[in-house]
């Protein structure tokens, strides 16, 4: 079952950065950084599926403390990613509806790519320091990880002694990155439909509300279920549902992101049509 999750996510991914970077209709800002989105689900998910496949196949459960350390550092480097890319996404939805005169002026592609290079590297230096701070910690008990991937919580809990700096810092770090994107992309999107309410066009307001809704729909999955496990008291965790949320995050938010964004876009299932023709011809 998770196998063939693994390459739906891949597969369905691949496709649209195929047709974001072929397709002249879709030469945008928006699916620019669509196409950034994909890519990025595609490394996200790759940092835990294939070890949890490769579990699963062998039946060894055991990982190192360095592999350990490796998976939770780009797994926690790609979700910040994560979170910037949904806010620039949320940005440039704001700009093109809320300033549409001024759209081509702000969102250009030198712009774009100087926002998209910001989302992928600025999660890097911080959670160098944070990673290593968290392994060097003293694990003195049990040494069995009661997660299917090396995430904070369950690697925290097996600590000795006082953790109270280090929950303290997940809080900080999540509030930055977490907690303040999603509250930036809500503040974008009461501006975003205030404006399309005013639209006088019946077509343009459902073409703009179907647009967004998209992106609201992955923004709730995403933020909802990471905001849920990291930000909640610790004395309120459970194995069970830290790996039931982490499940959610991290397999079933990726397998339905393409289905969210290619289904309710008119432009996306066009290119598509035209991709599978042109292949069909070959």
């Amino acid at each position: 079952m998770f196998l063939i999750i693994y390459l739906i996510i891949v597969m369905s991914n691949s496709l649209i950065i195929i047709i974001t970077t072929t397709d002249p209709s879709l030469q945008t800002p928006m699916y620019f950084f669509l196409g950034n989105f994909s890519f990025l689900e595609i490394c996200y998910v790759s940092v835990t599926l294939p070890r949890l496949l490769t579990n699963l196949y062998r039946q060894d459960k055991s990982i190192s403390f360095m592999a350990c350390a490796t998976q939770m550092y780009f797994f926690l480097v790609l979700g910040v990613t994560e979170c910037f890319i949904l806010t620039v996404m949320a940005y440039d939805r704001y700009v093109a509806i809320c300033n549409p005169l001024l759209y081509p002026l702000i969102m250009n592609s030198s712009f774009c790519i100087q926002l998209a290079a910001g989302c992928w590297v600025s999660g890097v230096p911080v959670h160098i320091g944070f990673t290593y701070w968290i392994f060097s910690l003293p694990f003195c008990g049990s040494n069995v990880l009661d997660h299917f991937f090396c995430d904070i919580p369950p690697v925290v809990t097996l600590a000795c002694g006082d953790t109270f700096k280090i929950e303290i810092l997940i809080y900080v770090i999540a509030l930055f990155v977490v907690t303040i994107p999603f509250l930036l992309i809500l503040g974008s999107y009461v501006k975003i439909i205030s404006t399309i309410l005013k639209l006088p066009s019946t077509n343009g307001r459902a073409k703009a509300f179907s647009t967004c809704s998209s992106h609201l729909i992955v923004v709730a999955l995403f933020f909802g279920s990471g905001i849920i496990t990291y930000l909640r008291p610790r004395s309120n965790h459970s194995a069970r549902t830290d790996k039931f949320l982490s499940l959610f995050y991290t397999v079933v938010t990726p397998m339905f992101n393409p289905l969210i964004y290619c289904l309710r876009n008119k432009d996306v299932m066009i290119a598509f049509k035209k991709f599978f023709q042109r292949c069909n011809m070959l």
